[in-house]
């Protein structure tokens, strides 16, 4: 057969000779022996991947390939960083994305804005936040142990990982380190704290799920221990005990009025001269300094006005009525109560373990006792209030009792006062 006056043999090996028929792909050997020359050579490996290697001596991956009609360009990487196998790896991705009619260049950006994005959200980056959201709702205290406990036995070791990528293993072997050390408590509260961190993630898409939720039962829950109220033959050893106290008489006020007022430590630490009306007989403690967040009115006896009128005469010039000895613009210390009980016998070792904190179990005891509804007692205790209408019902419903249970409650606390002195007289006798 003769094609324009050529036999066909000929055209074949002119079609060879033009490049028409497929090169064989590239290979290490190859790659390493290819030296620069003075212009880029370019390699083919086929499909439109290829390796320039430039004048520099550097060897770069390119991609070659068409959309809409139009070519571009995909620079894969550095060879020898990117190996022969990578780059066809690499170059198979960028064909599937070349044939949904997406651009290799942008999905890489896309992929590298998201790391971006999950490296700035990291467990720490997004537990920062959920605090600074939740602060305006907890006491300082409560912040301030937020933070530690996370910030000791959490950061360290999840802290710097992209919220997403924590499981529920890291979880577990963080809050299985802490009860192994015998703070189970401890354990539960940084697990309730990491599964509402998950949770706010979550809802603001920066997580899928919360790990922490599957913890649910993992860690052992203490038994919780109550302190025993005083008996009123207690409360008559602790008056005398008061009395006979040789501390600071500002610290013997104070534990006089915690047991009349029956309020936790930390309101009466750093109660204000100026949340009092001593004319009207009452005590209004702002919202701020509740642990329920909402404002508490106390009503005064006679006793307990008597008892402030005298610590007028100490710190009345003052902001607080309990100002740090040591350090004047600061609140009497959470340590000063329980150790002037110590002292007196109350607490420690070889004690009855009482805490100034006992003095509210104490009153409740002893007014459910005298008859008093549990309603009112709870109401001024200032415990939580589910039904948040009720509740503000009832603080304004129950005063006229609370008021009339408080001066019977200081009258009691007097009457067991005055037995124990006549017990005494009639022991000296």
């Amino acid at each position: 057969m003769v094609v324009h006056g050529k036999p066909a043999k000929m055209r074949v090996s002119l079609r060879v000779s033009k490049g028409r028929y497929p090169r064989m792909p590239l290979t290490d050997a190859r790659i390493r022996s290819t030296k620069p020359e003075a212009k880029p050579v370019k390699l083919a490996d086929g499909g439109g991947l290829y390796l320039e290697v430039r004048p520099s001596g550097k060897k770069l991956w390119r991609y070659r390939y068409r959309i809409v009609d139009k070519e571009n360009l995909f620079a894969i990487g550095e060879y020898p960083e990117i190996s022969l196998a990578e780059a066809r790896a690499e170059h198979d991705k960028a064909r599937g994305l070349v044939k949904q009619g997406l651009h290799p260049s942008h999905a890489r950006q896309a992929d590298r804005l998201s790391t971006q994005l999950a490296n700035a959200n990291t467990f720490e980056a997004v537990a920062t936040e959920w605090i600074t959201k939740k602060a305006g709702r907890w006491t300082p205290y409560y912040r301030r142990q937020v933070e530690n406990f996370l910030g000791a036995d959490v950061f360290p070791h999840v802290g710097k990982l992209p919220i997403r990528s924590v499981t529920a293993a890291h979880l577990l072997d963080i809050v299985r380190r802490i009860e192994d050390r015998g703070a189970s408590t401890v354990a539960l509260l940084v697990r309730q704290w990491s599964s509402a961190i998950f949770r706010y993630a979550v809802a603001t898409l920066r997580a899928e799920s919360d790990p922490a939720a599957a913890l649910r039962g993992a860690i052992h829950r203490p038994k919780v221990k109550h302190r025993k109220p005083l008996t009123k033959g207690q409360i008559k050893d602790f008056i005398a005990a008061l009395e006979n106290y040789g501390g600071y008489r500002t610290t013997v006020i104070a534990l006089r009025l915690i047991l009349l007022t029956f309020v936790r430590t930390g309101e009466l630490r750093k109660a204000l001269w100026a949340e009092f009306e001593l004319e009207n007989a009452e005590w209004r403690i702002p919202a701020e300094r509740m642990k329920m967040r909402e404002p508490h009115i106390v009503p005064l006896s006679k006793q307990a006005v008597t008892l402030l009128r005298e610590l007028q005469t100490y710190t009345g010039g003052r902001g607080m009525l309990f100002p740090n000895y040591r350090r004047p613009k600061d609140c009497m210390t959470p340590t000063t109560l329980n150790r002037a009980l110590e002292r007196m016998g109350f607490n420690g070792k070889d004690s009855i373990g009482f805490s100034a904190h006992g003095f509210r179990a104490t009153a409740s005891t002893l007014l459910n006792e005298m008859g008093y509804r549990s309603d009112v007692i709870e109401r001024q205790l200032a415990h939580a209030e589910r039904d948040k209408v009720r509740a503000s019902y009832n603080q304004a419903e129950y005063m006229v009792e609370r008021k009339a249970m408080m001066q019977e409650w200081s009258d009691l606390v007097d009457l067991l006062a005055l037995g124990e002195k006549k017990e005494r007289m009639q022991d000296a006798a």
